[in-house]
């Protein structure tokens, strides 16, 4: 979430940045006119208890009267001078507090004049009350209420901003290749795409997954399901080698969560929801490792913290047209190792940079030819203040494809979900969240697949996991 403070200081900023990201800078403007009528309904809310409370004080007065029925003369001039004029300074008669200043005057006078009688103490009394009832605010308090929720909900739609280093563009055609490394791989004979080549090494079993589930799932059999298991094992050590604290976090998450990391309300479309719950399946394991710490204040000198998770993702998104829908590029159910990072302000960004080295470093070790993009502002996730994009190449589609995408979100989630650490000076101050894919899984088995390939079918492992599989090369299994 962004700081409602820049929106209100810089709203023309805020549109410019949200119309480089394709969305409707017309939001900030209902946001900025909900915010106008939200601050005038609490000081009218505001206005109406301080009103109240100063009718508060009226009613001792009428008791006070009372006591002072038959009293002397310099007794009630005492009064008049002291607890009366204390009480009631100048109000405008159309004010409820001059209305009660009236009428505490006729009660005086009748007070004076001896011809005061309780009944008309206790006549005074009701007339309070309801002046105090219509004070009560509650109707202004329910509006206040409204345009609360409302001001909020409008916060809640509202994309990040990108940092001033993104170059602005509508679309993934605008990104910018920042570097390559290894060249695409070349074959002797015609290469075959992961999902011909899982078939026939009798790997995966589409078939049976949609009688079990439906379409986009598959079931790993064989070598393909150790190659899948070895691939995140593999990564897992890795980064865990590499100064990460291994995470293996719940699959389920409540709404809360969900809104913390920005998929919710925006994305809700694409969650999937356990019927008759606040639970969500997760997207990303993203979603419950920076949540560890929402409602939490860290430490300076504990930053940065590094976390690796290995989770099963769940996504409803529609595929993309064409080869998307084919194979495992593209599952509603799907694995992944993420990368957390929770980091100090001033040094978020070489964070990111860091991130990026950590997940291109698995496909360094796995042999696997990658290019690396920064997203321009159209194609930046929600929550992204600055993502870097690696694509692995891939012989079947004869273009390099993402396994990862790693992403500093400033603040923005650490407002959603009220993650702060206490500095140096000892100011609190929201932390910055970082977030990154080391690697797909899936998508891994599939580069691995393509790219290692030889022309009688067989899969030639990866140096880096020929341990974990216990052999060098793949066949069919009889």
């Amino acid at each position: 979430m962004l700081d409602a403070k820049l929106i209100r200081q810089n709203p023309e900023f805020v549109k410019t940045a949200v119309k480089n990201r394709n969305g409707d800078p017309a939001v900030i403007d209902e946001l900025m006119a909900v915010d106008a009528q939200r601050r005038a309904a609490i000081g009218e809310s505001e206005a109406m208890q301080a009103s109240r409370n100063r009718l508060s004080n009226f009613m001792p007065l009428l008791q006070q009267m009372k006591k002072l029925m038959g009293k002397s003369e310099e007794e009630l001039k005492a009064f008049e001078t002291g607890r009366l004029a204390k009480f009631c300074p100048e109000f405008a008669a159309d004010t409820p507090e001059g209305e009660a200043k009236a009428m505490l005057a006729d009660v005086y006078r009748a007070l004076v004049d001896g011809t005061l009688t309780e009944e008309k103490i206790n006549s005074t009394r009701e007339k309070f009350l309801l002046l105090m009832k219509k004070e009560d605010g509650a109707e202004a308090k329910k509006k206040v209420d409204e345009l609360e929720k409302r001001f909020a909900e409008i916060m809640l739609t509202i994309p990040n901003i990108q940092h001033e280093s993104v170059p602005v563009g509508k679309d993934d055609t605008e990104n910018v290749e920042v570097r390559r490394w290894g060249e695409p791989t070349k074959f002797d004979f015609e290469p075959k795409a992961h999902w011909d080549l899982g078939v026939a090494l009798d790997w995966f079993d589409w078939d049976a997954a949609a009688r079990v589930t439906g379409s986009r799932f598959t079931f790993y059999k064989g070598k393909g399901a150790r190659l899948e298991r070895s691939l995140f094992n593999f990564m897992m050590n890795t980064h865990a080698d590499n100064g990460y604290t291994e995470i293996l976090p719940p699959y389920m998450v409540h709404r809360r969560s969900m809104v913390g990391t920005g998929q919710l309300p925006k994305f809700e479309e694409d969650a999937f929801k356990v019927v008759n719950t606040d639970y969500f399946m997760i997207p990303t394991a993203e979603v419950p490792v920076t949540n560890m710490y929402r409602d939490c204040i860290l430490n300076a000198e504990d930053l940065p913290l590094r976390y690796c998770a290995y989770s099963a993702c769940f996504r409803a998104e529609a595929g993309s047209a064409g080869r998307d829908t084919r194979g495992i590029i593209r599952q509603h159910q799907f694995n992944k190792v993420e990368m957390v990072h929770f980091a100090h302000p001033d040094d978020s960004y070489a964070d990111l940079e860091r991130m990026t080295a950590d997940a291109e470093r698995i496909l360094q070790l796995l042999g696997l030819p990658y290019r690396v993009v920064q997203l321009c502002t159209g194609d930046a996730g929600f929550s992204s203040a600055k993502t870097y994009d690696l694509e692995v190449w891939m012989p079947s589609y004869n273009r390099y494809v993402e396994i990862s995408s790693c992403s500093n979100c400033e603040a923005f989630q650490a407002r959603r979900a009220n993650i702060r650490f206490r500095d140096t000076d000892g100011k609190l101050k929201f932390i910055h969240t970082l977030n990154g894919s080391g690697l797909a899984v899936g998508r891994t088995v599939a580069a691995v697949m393509e790219n290692y390939q030889q022309a009688d079918g067989s899969i030639a492992i990866p140096k880096a996991i020929q341990a974990l599989m216990g052999c060098e090369v793949a066949t069919i299994e009889k």
